[in-house]
Order: structure tokens, then C-alpha cells, then sequence
């Protein structure tokens, strides 16, 4: 048995058993990801789909998703290969793609306009140790590495990280305890602290998801862009009005199937309060 110490559960998972996630198992007594080089997803995107709207715009990148989360957003869109008992299934049956040959991929890709990998789909952190094996390959190839991520892991699993990280897209997903504690199964704190230190090393934007009857307020999204306008460069300087945000439209799904998708008119004006602290709002899904 040993604890996992990548987020906030610190799972103590028994030898051959799974964390929470359902990706992180206990091998000879020492933690491990479960999920090395299991690709479930792998698609040429545009740039713009992570969303990222500041970093190499017009660009493609290849993407790549494992499985297991250590979230439990009711509405997930990958939830095939998230957390719903179909992503346990499927899990046993993803193919395994090593290090060399995901890097020497993005590369193959060059020519249709790649300019790297992106980690995504699923929650990339919980199998941190594939992406940095993964993304010091591609950093020496020349190309770019980007983590689209909820923000939901330890400082120490960032440090490993970072040095092969060029752009993050990290969810915030809202800005309130009980929205992440009881609806997301998640931490703020963890997110925000990941979030802060995330912006003094790489390029990183946010997104929210305007979930109806959730995190909808326009004081919600005025405390959350007082805080994020106030992060700080690695310099020490004030570099949070700079930061995109991107305010997207909830559709129903999944286990949230008991609302209507988030009105267009509300994410718009949502977006315009967000601007009152921000010079880089979009809106998204609309």
C-alpha cells in the first residue's frame, strides 16, 4: 500500500488497486500511473480547440488523451474516457503508445502544419510522468508542448513538469467552496495555487464553464476576475489583466441532463463583467 500525493485525496491505494482517479495504481509498494502510454484519443486540432486564442493562433497541434480524472464534473464532455463506468471499461482495452512514438508522431505532422502536442481529453496530470517523458522528446524536436488541465494537482507534480511546458489552457471551473467541494468533487485552493504558480513559467489562459444555476452571477465572476487580475509574473510584476479567459456555454450532458444550456445572452454579459478586469475575454460554445 502506499499514498498517492499527485492532488488533494492523497489516496492510499492498496498493492494492485486503483486511486480515485481510476489511473493511478500501487506497484511493489510505490505509486505509479496506470494509464503510461495508454492513448485513448489522438486527433490533429486546431490551436484554437484547447482553447488557446494567444498561443500560436492558426496553428495545428496534435492532441492526445489517456484515461481516468481525479474530478467528477457532473456534465463532463470526455466522460467516456473520464470517469463513467464506460471509461473503466475502455480503459483495459487502450492501446499503448511509448514516449518515442507519440513524439516521433507530432513530428510526422510537421508538414500539415503541427507545431507540437497537446496533453488533453482527460486529465492529463493524473499520468504526469508519460507526459514529461513524453514532452521532453518533443521539446527536442523543436516543437511545442501544451497541457490542457483542471489546475487539480500538487506544486510538485508542476516542477516535473514545467521545464517542457509551453502553453496551458487550466479550467477554472468557478469560484466558490461549495461549487468545487460538492458539485466537482474538487478543490479550489489546489487550483488556484496551481494556477498561480503555473503563470510565472508558461503562457497560460482559463476557462469557466457557465453552468445554469451554478457558478451564473455576475459577483461570481467579479471575484473571480479581482483575484485573477491580480497574479503575478515570475518577476514579481502584476501580469493578471493579461491572462485570457474563456467563458463558455454549458450544454446539458452526461449526469446533467435536468437544465437547459446556459442562455447566449447571460455568457456575454458574463463576458463584459470579466472585462472590467481583463483585456482578453472570449466567449465560447455560442
Amino acid at each position: 500500500m502506499a499514498v498517492c500525493k499527485v492532488c488533494f485525496r492523497h489516496c492510499n491505494i492498496p498493492e494492485g488497486g486503483l486511486g480515485f482517479c481510476g489511473a493511478r495504481t500501487c506497484s511493489g509498494g510505490e505509486v505509479t500511473a496506470a494509464n503510461y502510454g495508454r492513448v485513448t484519443s489522438l486527433a490533429l486540432d486546431p490551436i484554437e480547440k484547447k482553447p488557446l486564442a494567444r498561443f500560436r493562433p492558426g496553428s495545428m497541434i496534435l492532441s492526445a488523451g489517456s484515461y481516468g480524472c481525479n474530478l467528477r464534473c457532473p456534465f463532463c464532455q470526455n466522460y467516456q474516457i473520464s470517469w463513467s463506468e464506460e471509461a473503466f471499461r475502455f480503459s483495459e482495452r487502450a492501446g499503448y503508445i511509448s514516449p518515442e512514438e507519440l513524439a516521433g508522431a507530432a513530428l510526422s505532422c510537421r508538414d500539415r502544419g503541427n507545431i507540437g502536442l497537446a496533453f488533453t481529453y482527460n486529465e492529463p496530470l493524473i499520468g504526469y510522468e508519460y507526459i514529461r517523458d513524453t514532452a521532453k522528446l518533443v521539446h527536442e524536436q523543436g516543437m511545442a508542448n501544451v497541457l490542457v488541465t483542471n489546475g487539480t494537482a500538487d506544486l510538485s507534480v508542476l516542477a516535473e513538469l514545467i521545464p517542457y511546458i509551453d502553453a496551458m489552457n487550466i479550467d477554472l471551473k468557478g469560484f466558490t467552496d461549495h461549487y468545487y467541494n460538492k458539485v466537482l468533487g474538487g478543490s479550489r485552493a489546489m487550483t488556484m495555487a496551481f494556477i498561480e504558480e503555473a503563470v510565472k513559467h508558461c503562457h497560460v489562459e482559463l476557462t469557466t464553464l457557465i453552468v445554469p444555476g451554478e457558478n451564473d452571477t455576475e459577483d461570481e465572476i467579479r471575484d473571480m476576475t479581482e483575484w485573477i487580475s491580480g497574479l503575478r509574473d515570475s518577476s514579481g510584476n502584476v501580469n493578471g489583466p493579461r491572462i485570457p479567459l474563456h467563458i463558455s456555454r454549458f450544454f446539458p450532458r452526461f449526469n446533467m441532463t435536468d437544465r437547459s444550456a446556459t442562455d447566449v445572452r447571460l455568457v456575454y454579459r458574463l463576458a463584459e463583467v470579466a472585462r472590467e478586469k481583463l483585456s482578453y475575454v472570449y466567449t465560447g460554445n455560442c
